[in-house]
Order: C-alpha cells, then structure tokens, then sequence
C-alpha cells in the first residue's frame, strides 16, 4: 500500500487541479443546472469555496474505501480537514484584500493553494495519530457536517442569501 503521505500528496494534487477546473465546467457545459452545483458559477468567495470542498470531498470517498475504514475518527478528520481549508481561503482572501483594497489572481490562487495544502496536511497529521479517539455519534455528526455543507453549496448556488461572501465582485 502506499504511504499516506503519498496518498495525502496525491489528494493535495488532485485537488488542486480538478478544483481549477471546476472554475471552468459550468461555462463548458453550457450552463447547466446540474454541473452549477458543484462548480463555480461567478466569482463570490462562496462559489471558489467549493473548488476546494469537492474535489476534496470527491478523494475522500476514495481514500475511505482504500484505507479509512481503517482510520480511527476518519470522517471526523475529513469534516475538520475541509472546514479548515475553507477557512483558511477565506481568512487569507479577506485579509489580503482587506489591507490592498482589490484582490488579484496570483493572490487569489496562491490563497486556494494555501487552503488545500493546510486542509491536505492535517489530515495527514491526524490520520496517523494513535491518540484519535471518538464516538459514532462523532462520526455520524462529522458526516451530517459534509453533507450539509454540500447541501448549502447546492442550494445557494441557486438561491445564495445577500450577504458579502455570496456577491460576485465582477457582476
């Protein structure tokens, strides 16, 4: 088997490129509603939030069938991971924008790199950490977190509330 540390690279990889071209898909399939759920459909911090969750989301489900069923609290550390990563982009996009006053590109992926690898790196870091210890209502709450979580990112993509993080800054 391989190492999870290879593994753990591969998916940060995986990520990185299946989330940048989720920024494309829904313009290539023209525009369907389908593909809109899980690629970005404007440039709201929202939607290129979603170029992280599901790619990530997506090499979950491999990894759990490869080896997570053998991981003690592995949706935990999935659900933790993911939340992290898309903390991340965000505290990192506003605060750079913040003290520039515009956003550019560069910047924009370097902060989607960023996201991933520290999603990526902890989930390596407590994938291997004998000292994991949680419930099945943990694992159970851990899942009802990613499925709700791409319950929003489908339901706001057609209805997002009027708040900042769902405004496309180029519109």
């Amino acid at each position: 088997m391989h190492s999870l540390k290879s593994i753990h690279i591969a998916g940060a990889v995986f990520t990185i490129i299946f989330g940048t071209l989720l920024h494309f898909t829904w313009e290539w399939s023209g525009y369907s509603n389908l593909v809109a759920v899980f690629s970005a459909v404007n440039e709201s911090t929202w939607e290129h939030l979603k170029l992280l969750f599901v790619p990530y989301i997506v090499f979950s489900i491999v990894e759990y069938f490869v080896y997570g069923k053998h991981i003690e609290c592995f949706f935990v550390i999935k659900a933790r991971s993911v939340l992290l990563g898309m903390l991340t982009i965000i505290t990192v996009f506003y605060t750079y924008t913040g003290i520039i006053g515009n956003h550019y590109l560069l910047l924009d992926i370097g902060t989607f790199i960023l996201g991933v690898v520290f999603s990526y790196r902890y989930s390596y870091r407590y994938s291997y950490d004998s000292t994991n210890t949680c419930s099945a209502y943990s694992e159970i709450f851990a899942l009802f977190v990613i499925v709700a979580l791409g319950v929003a990112f489908a339901l706001f993509t057609f209805t997002p509330p009027d708040l900042g993080i769902f405004r496309s800054p180029v519109s």
